[in-house]
């Protein structure tokens, strides 16, 4: 099973529950937001490009659009801005720089720059690191890889793409008909 598929199944089997409405108005008005006010606010060039590739990386486009098509990069500045404290936000973007430290002693490369492999190596490292952590039972909650796929799945899950081309939902539910008559084969019992 591939990465996608595996997120795909674990987003069908859990990643709906697991957002809560809460979660999920969260998600609609830091996507909304970008339209009202497009522009990045935290990220530079540089960084948005990171967070593109590393998304992209984390979810990719299949027979459906992949973090970039979801524009998660959006997502992440709004979040980054509005909803960080100075703190979580600095962690991130420190977080940011270690991923391009790394790939620069790893391959000579910044990591937009490296191949797919040295990408995927390097990304794999990190959540070895995070599944380590969680391994003995340490708190995650401060690690940039967590965060990272955080905003990343619910950026994505809580996006028009994600919610209704990936999860097969409707953000908006059909129309509400309280007389309609029912045909036989749908009523229980199966006929009255």
């Amino acid at each position: 099973m591939d990465r996608r598929e595996a997120l795909r199944v674990l987003g069908a089997a859990s990643a709906v529950p697991l957002v809560s409405r809460d979660l999920c108005a969260l998600g609609r008005e830091a996507h909304a937001h970008w339209r009202d006010q497009p522009g990045f606010r935290v990220l530079d060039a540089d960084q948005h490009a990171l967070v593109v590739t590393l998304t992209d990386l984390i979810i990719p486009e299949t027979d459906t659009p992949g973090a970039n098509g979801a524009r998660v990069d959006q997502f992440i500045d709004v979040m980054l801005a509005d909803w960080y404290d100075a703190d979580d936000r600095q962690r991130f973007l420190d977080g940011l720089a270690d991923v391009d430290a790394r790939s620069t002693a790893a391959t000579g490369k910044a990591f937009v720059e490296a191949t797919p492999a040295q990408q995927t190596t390097l990304l794999t490292a990190l959540d070895d690191e995070l599944a380590g952590l969680r391994g003995a039972r340490q708190n995650t909650s401060k690690n940039f890889y967590r965060m990272l796929k955080w905003l990343t799945f619910v950026g994505y899950y809580t996006s028009q793409i994600g919610f209704e081309q990936e999860l097969h939902q409707r953000i908006i539910p059909g129309s509400y008909d309280p007389c309609r008559m029912l045909d036989a084969s749908t009523r229980a019992g199966g006929g009255d």
